[in-house]
């Protein structure tokens, strides 16, 4: 994965007002609460996924306190929300792949919404199928340079030793691949040697990127994302438009 394709993204979620991280926040939760009631406990030591949630909530700095009550709230099952992850792909301005993942309690609303973003900046709505290929998912950890006390090689075999699948260095930040199975292990071995993570999710990493022609399509295509990002519904949005820092 390109490295300053995946700063830039970090940097914006970083720079995002109150209403945003709010937003940020709640499909966490939602996150969290289908992690619960698929693993059928409340336990992060035995429920596997929602300790990778419990660390992705910390990684966004989500307080304690939200969630624990957002766990609690999904044990005792006071939220009757039954939420479903679908999956659409599709096609941006110019042609840019697009994976749309959503939870969602109303498949027609959320599909609705997803085509006319599409639709609304020049790109459309594919089958199922259709871009996924273009993509392959991994662990992606994401540590940054600064304050970081460790040289890139101390980084690199510390990451592989965790049991790594790939490494990579770029001027801000480090990125770690792994199997997607492998990443809360690799995660946890390495925050107990002290390591913090701006970011450590599987992700769809796109095996090719495209270059837009011109401003104008690069707006569309923010926009295109700044509404998916928006919507309660949709959890994560990947892509493999080759964002180029100014």
């Amino acid at each position: 994965m390109s490295g300053h394709n995946k700063w830039s993204t970090i940097k914006q979620k970083k720079g995002k007002n109150d209403a945003a991280r709010a937003k940020i926040f709640t499909k966490i939760g939602r996150e969290i609460i289908v992690a619960v009631k698929e693993g059928g406990s409340a336990d992060p030591t035995v429920n596997s996924k929602l300790r990778d949630c419990i660390a992705k909530a910390k990684a966004n700095n989500v307080p304690n306190d939200n969630i624990e009550r957002v766990i609690k709230k999904a044990a005792g099952d006071s939220d009757s929300s039954n939420y479903e992850a679908v999956t659409y792909e599709g096609y941006g301005p110019s042609g840019v792949a697009v994976i749309v993942e959503a939870l969602t309690d109303n498949r027609n609303r959320t599909a609705g919404d997803v085509r006319h973003y599409f639709d609304k900046y020049g790109g459309n709505m594919g089958q199922q199928g259709c871009v996924s290929f273009m993509f392959e998912r991994k662990g992606v950890l994401v540590i940054e340079r600064e304050d970081l006390e460790k040289t890139e090689d101390e980084v690199m075999e510390a990451a592989l030793e965790a049991g790594a699948a790939d490494f990579e260095a770029d001027d801000d930040i480090f990125t770690i691949y792994t199997e997607p199975s492998d990443l809360g292990a690799v995660r946890d071995d390495l925050a107990a040697q002290g390591y913090e993570f701006a970011s450590a999710e599987v992700e769809q990493v796109p095996n090719t990127y495209t270059k837009l022609p011109d401003q104008e399509t690069c707006d569309k295509m923010q926009k295109m994302l700044d509404m998916f990002e928006d919507n309660d519904d949709i959890q994560n949005v990947w892509h493999n438009w080759e964002m180029v820092e100014d």
